[in-house]
């Protein structure tokens, strides 16, 4: 994957999705997780912003995420508030634990940070393996990903320094046939009117289908398949959906 969330982008990510924001879905995860009593694992953690509030809640969560710069904003959030979660440096390919666990969440649509579909199967197979017998898996995905920013965008945020973070983003590729869309994102950071950093990412996503995803999850073993549209769990999608979230289980 190209997506590396570097220090710029972390910071950007901070700033943008502080602790403390939901877009339904942290409010959503703590319903379908109420009376969870065992291990969780967010993947793809990022700053913490979901971990958070679950543990806030008294579940056992832990966490891995591939970049080292957002991890250290979870840890950091983490030790602001006396949490002292397992996290670890890890990518969707190769992570492992030895124990098995209750739930698997990801929101956000960080699934589709994995923009290959051979690649995603195996990644679906490896979090089945990771499941304790009838836990489940739960996560969303945003489906207008392939036709979001078209037209280029400048945001811009001040940081805790009171110096100025801006993000421009250009959708440069959109590969119908692969289900993916390529942004040059460019991040730079002024201090004083000056430019004293910058990076550039090719941020990549895949967009899925719907009964796609179904067929994939189903083929690599998970049953009881719940699919939500707009955190309304059961209600099926429906057309201007925003989130769409599956959730379905390991057999027991």
């Amino acid at each position: 994957m190209n997506n590396t969330y570097g220090k710029l982008a972390s910071h950007v990510y901070n700033l943008d999705k502080y602790i403390g924001k939901s877009f339904g879905d942290v409010e959503y995860y703590l319903e379908r997780l109420k009376g969870c009593s065992g291990p969780i694992l967010e993947p793809a953690v990022g700053n913490g912003r979901a971990l958070i509030p679950l543990l806030e809640a008294g579940l056992d969560v832990r966490g891995f995420d591939a970049s080292q710069d957002m991890l250290g904003y979870c840890q950091a959030h983490c030790a602001e508030r006396s949490m002292t979660p397992a996290l670890s440096q890890q990518t969707f390919e190769a992570f492992a634990y030895e124990e098995r666990f209750e739930a698997i969440v990801i929101p956000a649509g960080s699934l589709q940070l994995i923009a290959d579909h051979a690649t995603a199967t195996v990644i679906l197979k490896r979090f089945l393996d990771h499941l304790q017998p009838g836990g489940r898996l739960i996560f969303d995905i945003y489906p207008h990903d392939l036709f979001a920013h078209v037209q280029p965008s400048i945001r811009n945020w001040q940081t805790e320094a009171g110096d100025l973070l801006t993000l421009t983003s250009q959708q440069v590729k959109a590969d119908l046939i692969a289900q993916t869309t390529v942004s040059h994102l460019r991040y730079e950071l002024w201090c004083e009117g000056k430019l004293a950093s910058s990076e550039l990412e090719f941020f990549t996503m895949r967009w899925w289908g719907i009964e796609e995803m179904a067929l994939t999850l189903r083929a690599a073993g998970y049953v009881d398949l719940v699919i939500s549209g707009n955190y309304d769990f059961g209600r099926a999608p429906k057309d201007g959906d925003e989130v769409v979230t599956f959730e379905c289980r390991r057999t027991l």
